[in-house]
């Protein structure tokens, strides 16, 4: 499977442990296999002015699966997928659990309906409605820097703009 991941430096050698802390899916890699999505993380506004790539890499998802890593993957946004990221973002860390998660990511405006949330502001049922209606993405968090060395395979980096 071909996936992406936007940054303001070529990535060859990823490694897990220089993702940040209490991110959606904990401190990982992150890559998505909507390479439209990757441009906007690499040209998004706080990279302005700073050199901007779409690195592509193919991962061996069924090898992933097949070699029985704790692999999570959320289906929609849903009370599991809320609980999850809440509990990361607070630093509780249930990703630490796991090797490899995918699912939804939690852009500005999720981002803004978690935070109501979060704060008491807003109902979780109401909360999941306002999920509901966002559109289609995917991001994908390796936690384990043995599946980026075994499974995941560099194959470019375009620089952008």
């Amino acid at each position: 499977m071909k996936v992406y991941h936007g940054s303001i430096v070529i990535v060859e050698h990823p490694e897990t442990s220089r993702g940040r802390k209490n991110l959606d899916f904990g401190q990982g890699f992150y890559l998505t296999d909507i390479e439209q999505q990757a441009i906007e993380w690499a040209t998004r506004p706080i990279n302005h002015g700073k050199p901007q790539y779409l690195n592509c890499y193919e991962l061996n998802i069924d090898g992933i699966k097949a070699a029985n890593y704790r692999y999570k993957k959320f289906e929609k946004y849903d009370d599991a997928w809320l609980d999850f990221v809440l509990a990361n973002r607070h630093g509780k860390t249930p990703a630490a659990m796991l090797d490899m998660v995918e699912g939804g990511i939690a852009n500005d405006r999720v981002f803004n309906t978690i935070e109501l949330y979060d704060a008491g502001l807003i109902t979780r049922q109401e909360a999941l409605s306002r999920l509901a209606y966002e559109q289609p993405n995917s991001q994908m968090c390796i936690l384990c820097q043995e599946i980026v060395d075994k499974y995941l395979t560099f194959i470019t980096a375009k620089r952008l703009g």
